[in-house]
Formats: C-alpha cells, structure tokens, sequence
C-alpha cells in the first residue's frame, strides 16, 4: 500500500488543533493560483478530513475526496464531500476520468509517492492539470529542525539524502506535533521532481510560499 491508515484516532485532532482554519491560509490561497477558475471533476488524492475538497465543491467543481483513513473520512464526509476509501497507489478509477487533481502535502504520507503519482497521472484526462502542494523537501524532513514561529531550519547533516520512512531523526521533534503521531516519508528534491516527470507530467509552475524566511511548502503545477 502506498500508505496505511496511520491516520485512524487522530482526525479530531488534526481537524481542532493542528489544523483549526485551512481555508484561512497560505496554502488554500497558493492552491487556488495554481488550480485557476476552471470547473469540471476533480480528485483530492489523499484529501484527509475534506478542507480543501470541500473549499472547491463550494468554487463549483466536482470534487471526490480519496484516502486510506476512514477516521479522516469520516471528518469529509461531515463538511459534504464525497468520498472513496482507496489507497492512491490503486485507484478505483478508468483511465482519464478526472479533468483536474489535487494532492496536498502528501509526500510525507505516502510510502511509495512514484506509485501514487502514475496513478494521478492516469486517471487524469490529456491535459489535465495536476496540482501538488508539498511539504518542501529541502527544508523539512528527517534533515531539518524546522521552528513554524521563527520558519528558519536548524539542518543536520547526514540525513538529508536518507530516502523512506523515518519515525526517529532529528527533523522529528515537537511532541504534539503530526510527524511524532503517524512517522514521516522523504524523497530528496531531486528524487521528488524527478518522480513526476518519469509519469509523463510536464511542470507548468512553481511557487515557494514568502510568508516565512524558509519555505515550509511547495507548490507545483503539473499538466498531464
């Protein structure tokens, strides 16, 4: 499986406390730039408790919601999106059945992200766009002390380059943070670009979010 359901116990958590007010943020802005106006059916591949699906059912699009948690879910299903508990590495869906798609900081989450990317690139139709909001691989990861109030990364060499799951390193280390929770995955940046230009998708655009002296994230705009 491409991940597991790691995530089953802390949905209520992750929805009051880690994540309290997502379209309020950087990340919904970003991700709407880089999605554009257009409407039409559209997958949130790993969607986790349904924020941003639900964000853009209300824009217009029609949005079905896939992850491996049914504790995440279930929190989808309350804000109204439709939902497919399906791991991202073997979609339940024909060939080209998606005008857009969207991923938001999941290359921490899934254990094998090339899978899961030929399966987004799949079921998208020619042309469409896949966008990916990622957790920054350059500045957060097993490598990094990443400080969200002061945004500067404290680096520790000798980790950067370590590919897979880590649930010990020093990039792991605020006690009620998600990664102490549920372990973390990371693909240097090479490893990570690379690993949608090998499924056939061309990159559009790139943005690195300027709220924090060092990005936390990276957006990306795929075309299929």
């Amino acid at each position: 499986m491409t991940t597991d359901a790691r995530y089953d116990g802390v949905a209520d958590w992750y929805d009051t406390e880690f994540q309290p007010a997502p379209l309020e943020s950087e990340t919904w802005e970003m991700l709407l730039r880089l999605l554009g106006e257009s409407t039409g059916s559209l997958i949130d591949v790993g969607c986790g408790t349904g924020p941003y699906a639900a964000g853009l059912a209300e824009l217009g699009w029609d949005v079905t919601g896939v992850d491996v948690s049914e504790d995440m879910l279930r929190r989808a299903r309350e804000r109204g999106v439709r939902t497919v508990h399906a791991d991202a590495a073997s979609l339940p869906f024909e060939d080209a059945s998606f005008d857009a798609a969207i991923s938001i900081f999941t290359n921490t989450d899934f254990d094998d992200l090339p899978a899961a990317v030929r399966e987004i690139a799949r079921v998208l139709r020619p042309g469409a766009p896949l966008v990916h909001l990622a957790v920054h691989p350059c500045f957060v990861g097993p490598h990094s002390v990443y400080d969200p109030v002061s945004g500067v990364p404290e680096l520790h060499p000798g980790w950067y380059r370590k590919v897979g799951r880590y649930t010990e390193a020093p990039g792991i280390w605020r006690a009620a943070g998600v990664r102490v929770r549920v372990g973390a995955a990371h693909l240097p940046l090479g490893l990570f670009l690379q690993t949608f230009l090998d499924a056939g998708l061309a990159l559009e655009r790139v943005e690195e979010p300027e709220e924090r002296e060092y990005p936390f994230g990276l957006g990306l705009r795929w075309r299929r």
